[in-house]
């Protein structure tokens, strides 16, 4: 088997204001990247344009009608001070979440062993019911009650490592005893969420609030002591990945100090826990990231360990 790689080029139409960190030069740089011989055995698909449905999995219908009223013909239409919509954003945006059913089919049927989603806008700040932190919908809780779903499962987990807290899937599985969230963030920063004090409503939520200026050694000893122990706990039968790389070095967004060989390292022992656990099913999809080198080669040196997982 192989690792799949999703994307569509309507995420490349989602263009956010000048001056906007979540812009679609991030995408061209992925791109760029992923076109290099290394990447050649990457199984690439399209991602589908997402129904109601899957949406209504993590948003009550008249929250995705708000949505889609507030697309605009021409022009921007900001959602909060950050999240914005331009013509082409619902399609990339559809594109997002559809990609998430995508990547656990190609997993579930065999057809791939992990996947990666290479698409934009991110997920991890939409709430139920409120678009921010440039997100519109919950991607990685779509993928994982898609893979509870469709593969009759009781218990998935979701592991964010984005510098800033996915305060959106926290809200969207609060009440969900099947999910177990687990998230590494610089605190204090935006959103403001993420104490370890949130716990969820069935203690399944696992927060850790990483300080400014902390480099690749507090992640490694968070992960042996708190991430890769809840994994184990949980014993989740699916793994999902939000995959934020704006914790690197160099991003202009945040604080923390982690470099390519950090990601390297953190996709390893996370693919070597899904071994163990569920069978090697891993959907990772693809969340911050702002520098466009440090996300380029952080994403790339992810997904290398991915493929070779995948093999």
């Amino acid at each position: 088997m192989t690792t799949a790689l999703i994307s569509h080029s309507d995420c490349l139409e989602h263009v956010t204001p000048p001056g906007h960190p979540e812009r679609v030069d991030r995408l061209v740089a992925i791109n760029r990247a992923l076109s290099e011989p290394r990447f050649d055995p990457l199984l690439r698909e399209l991602a589908p344009l997402a129904e109601d449905a899957l949406l209504r999995l993590a948003h009550p219908q008249a929250y995705i009608d708000r949505i889609r009223a507030a697309a605009p013909q021409n022009g921007f239409v900001s959602l909060d001070p950050d999240t914005h919509m331009s013509p082409g954003t619902l399609d990339a945006a559809l594109r997002a979440a559809g990609a998430q059913l995508r990547g656990v089919e190609l997993v579930l049927s065999g057809a791939a062993s992990n996947a990666f989603i290479a698409t934009r806008p991110p997920g991890h700040h939409a709430e139920a019911e409120r678009a921010m932190g440039f997100c519109l919908f919950g991607n990685a809780v779509l993928a994982a009650r898609k893979a509870l779903e469709i593969g009759e499962f009781a218990r998935v987990a979701i592991v964010d490592f984005d510098v800033h807290h996915g305060n959106g899937t926290q809200d969207l599985v609060w009440n969900d005893e099947r999910i177990l969230f687990v998230s590494t963030h610089q605190m204090p920063l935006f959103p403001g969420t993420g104490a370890a004090s949130e716990r969820g409503a069935h203690g399944q939520i696992v927060n850790i609030a990483l300080p400014e200026g902390s480099d690749g050694r507090l992640l490694a000893e968070r992960m042996e002591g708190v991430i890769l122990p809840a994994l184990d706990a949980f014993a989740p039968e699916f793994l999902i990945l939000s995959a934020g790389f704006d914790a690197h070095v160099n991003d202009p967004l945040a604080g923390l100090r982690w470099r390519e060989a950090d990601f390297a390292q953190l996709t390893r022992s996370l693919c070597e826990a899904a071994d163990r656990l569920c069978g090697g099913r891993i959907v990772s999809t693809l969340e911050g990231g702002y520098d466009l080198d440090g996300l380029s080669g952080s994403l790339a040196a992810h997904l290398m360990v991915l493929m070779e997982f995948g093999a």
